[in-house]
């Protein structure tokens, strides 16, 4: 390994800054580098940076699933509300890496909305201010129950200015905003805000990450409520103790199964985890179904009863992930009802942590795969060392497939079948992506479709694997997937720019397949006779020469007769056994048995056009193989 190699490395553990690694280059152009030793510097930097922004990105993705596990491990034992939402507004800043953040609450008394928790603010008018309802930012979330951002607040026409809160605002300096609703059910009863005192664009996950801290909030303000209706009703009916006795037990049920649950995510649970421990808490049975969300769906995050089961939907950023249904407790009370629900936002969480993994993963493998067809002299060792940490087998041969989902004209309309086309492609991808890590091999979108780069397995021939693969892709998606397949690739992280070439054959055999009508279908170049002899970048000749006429002339050998020669005869006389015996001199009946026994060994359909074809091409072939060989 070269020094300028250590270097990026160095760099890459000590987490240096992005402009750090123009040094080595710089340096070593300094130095009288040549050409080509920039040029690889340069290559390595790139790497390195992608390295560091993929170390990068998992930090941040760490980060915010630890804070918001943490956050439900607050909610669990929630005893001092204002603790709690400080936490959630503390770590809602530090994730999305504003300058200030801030949680404001309707105050249904007085008919404002006020500030209950700020963090980075420095206007004291900023933290007191009181608005109306329905004006600025906040008051158009409250309005419409949906996250709103501005990248310039003073220039944004879309909310009601107001003197107090624009004078506010300046006063703090703030100008990129971004707010989203802490609702209750369908009721807003406040809104959670991250700003910047400089113009800034707020990215998709970072909107649904405030949105996940808005849920907590919620939560903690619902609880904190709960608790101080169970306090009020201990103070005021001291004659109900049985009723205040049998509400706190529920209370602490619901603090047991919450432990539980931050106890399962902290330590690797999955999803069928959190369902047994409800299950357990609850008294009834607890199952994860992704369909079947229902109402609940349209409920706003509470649980809702239908028949004797209650379900709570399972959704995250305005998606909908599935849903918990409860069995066997149709007179669940309010306390439990909530515990159904937390288990619901515990189980979104756990189900995007494991999609985010899983599209980590699926963009590396496919990174690796356009690199092999893209880039097929890059450095073999980084390769394979990047092909051993997706524990790809990188010893066995594999086959190049090239998968399309192929419609019928006229299936849509003209401008509904671009945006089906493209959904098509990223549904095939994805099917393709599980595919390929479950078979430890590659997968990436191209052309249209998708590539495969799969391992064969013991046995196992390119063919057969085009064919399962059509069958597990198709099954899948539940409609047709043609897949082409190339010959054999043998160790192609060894071999990079056969990996281009055995695409390309891949790609010819799925338009042939097209072209033949055989759109669904799985084949290789072996699968299609001479039209696959055509197609083949290796035109292997013995094999097609061999699946075509080979048991003939193996019977030839072994018997010492002359059925090869007959069936030259036979088709150089137009298929006339009349005249293919005056060309052997032999008896007409000789000539009948002949191609009677060929008939048995070729099949019934070997005079057939296309049989006879490619059984005429196979004996060309075999003559001129005879003649080169000298046999």
């Amino acid at each position: 390994m070269s020094h300028e190699h250590v270097s990026y490395l160095e760099l890459l553990a000590r987490g240096a800054g992005t402009e750090a690694y123009d040094r080595p280059v710089l340096l070593a152009r300094a130095s009288g580098a040549g050409p080509e030793e920039l040029a690889e510097l340069e290559e390595a930097k790139q790497l390195a940076l992608r390295v560091r922004a993929e170390l990068e990105g998992r930090r941040r993705r760490e980060a915010e699933l630890s804070a918001l596990f943490a956050t439900a491990h607050d909610l669990a034992g929630l005893r001092d509300l204002d603790a709690v939402l400080r936490a959630i507004v503390q770590r809602a800043r530090s994730l999305l890496g504003t300058e200030v953040a801030y949680l404001s609450l309707n105050d249904p008394v007085a008919g404002d909305t006020y500030m209950r928790v700020t963090e980075g603010s420095v206007s004291a008018r900023f933290q007191q201010v009181r608005l109306g309802m329905g004006e600025g930012l906040g008051g158009l979330v409250a309005q419409t129950a949906r996250p709103y951002v501005t990248e310039d607040y003073f220039e944004d026409p879309r909310f009601q200015h107001t003197r107090t809160i624009d004078a506010a605002v300046r006063d703090e300096g703030l100008v990129a905003i971004l707010g989203v609703p802490l609702s209750l059910g369908s009721q807003v009863i406040g809104v959670l805000f991250a700003a910047d005192r400089r113009a800034r664009v707020f990215e998709r996950e970072q909107v649904a990450l405030l949105g996940s801290f808005a849920a907590h909030a919620a939560v903690a303000i619902d609880t904190a409520n709960l608790l101080a209706e169970t306090r009020s009703a201990l103070a005021e009916l001291e004659r109900a103790n049985d009723i205040i006795r049998e509400h706190s037990g529920v209370i602490e049920r619901a603090s047991e199964v919450h432990d539980r649950l931050s106890e399962l995510v902290l330590h690797g649970g999955g999803v069928h985890d959190v369902a047994d421990a409800v299950s357990e808490v609850l008294g009834g049975t607890v199952e994860f179904t992704e369909a079947g969300a229902g109402s609940a769906r349209r409920a706003g995050g509470h649980a809702v009863r239908e028949g004797d089961d209650w379900v709570a939907a399972v959704s995250a950023g305005g998606e909908t992930l599935g849903a918990l249904v409860l069995h066997g407790q149709p007179d669940l009370d309010p306390v439990d009802q909530r515990t159904l629900e937390r288990a619901a936002l515990v189980t979104s969480l756990l189900l995007l942590a494991r999609r985010s993994a899983g599209e980590a993963e699926q963009r590396v493998r496919g990174e690796l795969l356009d690199d092999l067809l893209d880039a097929p002299d890059r450095d073999r060792r980084l390769l394979r060392e990047r092909a051993a940490r997706l524990r790809t087998d990188s010893e066995a041969p594999h086959v190049v497939l090239a998968a399309r989902i192929d419609r019928a004209a006229g299936d849509a309309s003209e401008a509904d079948a671009g945006g089906r086309e493209s959904a098509d492609r990223q549904r095939l991808w994805s099917a393709a992506s599980h595919l390929a890590a479950t078979r430890h091999g590659l997968a990436s979108a191209r052309d249209g479709g998708t590539v495969l780069l799969l391992p064969l397995g013991r046995g196992e021939t390119a063919a057969d694997l085009a064919r399962q693969t059509a069958r597990h892709l198709g099954g899948t998606l539940r409609e047709p997937v043609t897949v082409g397949a190339s010959a054999p690739v043998r160790t192609p992280l060894d071999r990079p720019d056969q990996v281009a070439v055995a695409y390309q054959e891949a790609r010819r055999c799925l338009d042939a397949l097209v072209l033949l009508h055989r759109s669904g279908q799985g084949a290789a170049a072996e699968d299609l006779g001479f039209l696959g002899l055509l197609l083949a970048d290796g035109r292997d000749v013995d094999g097609f020469v061999g699946r075509t006429i080979g048991q003939v002339v193996a019977y030839d050998r072994r018997r010492g007769t002359e059925l090869v020669r007959t069936l030259d005869a036979y088709f150089a006389s137009g298929m006339s056994p009349a005249r293919t015996k005056d060309e052997l001199h032999v008896h007409v009946n000789t000539v009948a048995q002949r191609l009677e026994r060929v008939g048995r060994l070729l099949g019934p359909d070997w005079q057939s056009p296309a049989r006879a074809l490619e059984i005429q091409l196979a004996l060309r072939l075999h003559a001129l193989s005879d003649a080169v060989t000298g046999t």
